[in-house]
């Protein structure tokens, strides 16, 4: 889906890259785009190796983004990618990436969320429910995050969804393009 997603983009901004595994599998799959991977300063060293090993022109080093403080500068990227991150975050976080990220992209970008999500409400698996419930539990500000909050917070950034895809394991991918009129 994000080779479809992406096939016209040209530099990606991915939050929240993890150990920066992916970052490298989607940089040597999709050599067209400069990939730059990001994620909080002290996640940054198992990110670097990975970028190192992979060896790819097109694979940045990483940045140093904490969504809870970041102002991403107007117009950086026109493609950006997160996975796995809207659950583990605080709302708060959630809605300043949304809220900062229509700028970074400008008019014509494209975010892509890949995760699990609730809709209304609803889990669409007994085991996403359970999950939410763990994440709860461990922490009151995680949680697997409703389509419709995240549609909200994405207008108010100047965000629209456009495409949803289904996914293995219970997980979606939502499509987001920036609009004119949003910003």
């Amino acid at each position: 889906m994000l080779r479809r997603e992406f096939a016209d983009r040209r530099q990606v901004l991915e939050f929240g890259s993890g150990t920066g595994q992916h970052a490298a599998g989607f940089a040597r799959a999709m050599p067209w785009l400069s990939w730059q991977p990001s994620d909080l300063a002290v996640r940054l060293d198992g990110i670097r190796a990975w970028v190192a090993r992979a060896g790819l022109a097109n694979l940045r080093s990483p940045l140093a983004i904490d969504l809870r403080t970041a102002q991403l500068p107007a117009g950086s990227c026109d493609a950006a990618f997160t996975a796995n991150t809207l659950h583990i975050m605080a709302e708060a976080a959630g809605e300043r990436l949304f809220g900062q990220l229509g700028n970074a992209l400008g008019p014509g970008g494209r975010f892509c969320v890949y995760g699990p999500f609730a809709e209304d409400g609803e889990f669409s698996t007994v085991s996403n429910a359970r999950f939410d419930a763990q994440l709860r539990q461990g922490n009151p500000a995680m949680g697997i995050r409703d389509i419709r909050w995240v549609a909200a917070c994405a207008r108010r950034g100047g965000l629209e969804l456009r495409r949803r895809y289904a996914m293995p394991a219970n997980n979606l991918l939502l499509v987001f393009d920036a609009t004119v009129e949003g910003r």
